[in-house]
């Protein structure tokens, strides 16, 4: 009987180190790191300029002073910079305040367009205030253009 327990226990305690390998290999091999970070996305691919011969790239949109229930147009040109079609899109982030986003939009004439490899489009982005903002004296916000293969 004594035997028979000593038996067991020492499978117990090897079965137990097997484990305690096995999870500390898999530690090893698998492990991961989260690095936080922040900053501008480059989108690769896509160039968004100010004029057709797409010189001047834009980095920064001054929509200048604007009146509630007013509607402000700029164009810019997006050029596909890559080597396959791209299918466009457009979102807007960190606004510089609930308030804003509230009251003020972004739309543009190139939602889903396709453009090809080298080819330019002239695009119209539309900003549109509320006739109902109240207290707002400026705003800021992201915008990101993307190409997606």
């Amino acid at each position: 009987m004594l035997n028979a327990r000593f038996s067991t226990m020492i499978l117990l305690i090897v079965a137990t180190m097997t484990v305690a390998t096995a999870v500390v290999t898999y530690g090893v091999i698998f492990g991961s790191k989260t690095i936080n970070n922040a900053g501008n996305v480059n989108i690769i691919g896509v160039g968004v300029y100010w004029e057709a011969s797409c010189t001047n790239e834009v980095s920064t949109i001054n929509w200048s002073y604007v009146e509630p229930g007013s509607t402000q147009d700029t164009t810019i040109y997006i050029r596909n910079e890559g080597t396959i079609t791209m299918t466009m899109n457009m979102t807007t982030s960190n606004w510089s305040s609930p308030q804003a986003s509230a009251y003020i939009t972004l739309n543009w004439n190139r939602e889903g367009s396709q453009v090809n490899p080298n080819a330019v489009l002239e695009t119209v982005l539309t900003l549109t205030v509320s006739p109902y903002v109240t207290e707002m004296s400026g705003f800021s916000f992201d915008i990101t253009i993307t190409g997606i293969q």
